[in-house]
């Protein structure tokens, strides 16, 4: 039987895992080892929380999200951070089960929408996602900035 629950310090490894199973899939890697999971997701101020998909003890997949806040709506949300299904796990509903159990186990965030980015390229998830009620958010593109631009914002 297929259950979910959140994720505890100790399948902090099975995360990085996960998450390396999900890059790799990608063509890319993680920057991040099992201490920036412990440190960011399990320290004294979480970031962030993560479930886990798993039958007969057996992960099948994860969903790492966080709390957003949208001054627009005046409300607070649900940003769906990373979701990943193993390929021998997917087509059965677990994408939408991993959802479901993110917004149960941050109801006391009190979200009032949920929002991810997809790939323009991934016409299946955008597809799922959309056969969910998800809609593009606008029409602004994310941005990032981070290394010596970020070291160089931060000097006076």
């Amino acid at each position: 039987m297929i259950g979910y629950r959140l994720a505890v310090a100790a399948d902090a490894a099975l995360i990085h895992a996960l998450l390396s199973e999900m890059a790799e899939a990608e063509g890319s890697t993680i920057g991040g080892g099992v201490a920036a999971l412990l440190q960011h997701g399990f320290g004294p101020k979480p970031q962030f929380r993560v479930v886990l998909a798993q039958e007969h003890g057996v992960a099948l997949g994860f969903c790492l999200f966080l709390p957003e806040y949208s001054s627009w709506r005046g409300a607070m949300g649900l940003f769906v951070q990373d979701i990943y299904l193993s390929h021998a796990a997917r087509g059965k509903g677990l994408g939408r089960g991993l959802l479901a159990a993110a917004l149960a186990e941050a109801q006391d965030w009190q979200p009032q929408f949920m929002a991810l980015m997809v790939k323009r390229s991934n016409l299946l998830a955008i597809g799922f996602y959309q056969t969910l009620g998800f809609a593009l958010r606008d029409a602004s593109d994310p941005f990032i900035l981070e290394g010596e631009g970020l070291r160089a914002l931060m000097q006076p």
